[in-house]
């Protein structure tokens, strides 16, 4: 179960005229994620810290609420001719409704 991180700082390069986030690295390497709760009506988490090789139906902790990843998106954006990464995201549900949802689905296989 991976633990979100609040060690962020926040910089801003001029370069690319925008605000970049970074995590403090401890002892692996941590990636800022976007967290997102998608049950309606969906619910912003912030932006978090995790390993970068989160994988769906890992179970993550975020201020005591226990989710599981549903979905994990990687952004790229071109630009000078080339793809940069511009944002990672990952998508939660509530580890309950993650288990309801599979159940659900496994009777509509069924049926």
């Amino acid at each position: 179960m991976a633990m979100a991180s609040t060690n962020l700082a926040a910089t801003f390069h001029k370069r690319t005229q925008g605000l970049q986030v970074m995590c403090r690295k401890k002892e692996s390497q941590q990636d800022p994620y976007k967290v997102i709760v998608i049950t309606p009506p969906p619910k912003n988490l912030g932006i978090r810290c995790f390993p970068p090789n989160m994988q769906c139906g890992e179970n993550v902790t975020i201020e005591g609420q226990t989710y599981t990843v549903s979905s994990v998106t990687h952004r790229y954006q071109l630009r000078k001719g080339k793809y940069e990464p511009s944002e990672k995201r990952l998508d939660v549900l509530s580890t309950g409704r993650y288990i309801l949802n599979l159940y659900l689905e496994s009777l509509l296989e069924q049926s």
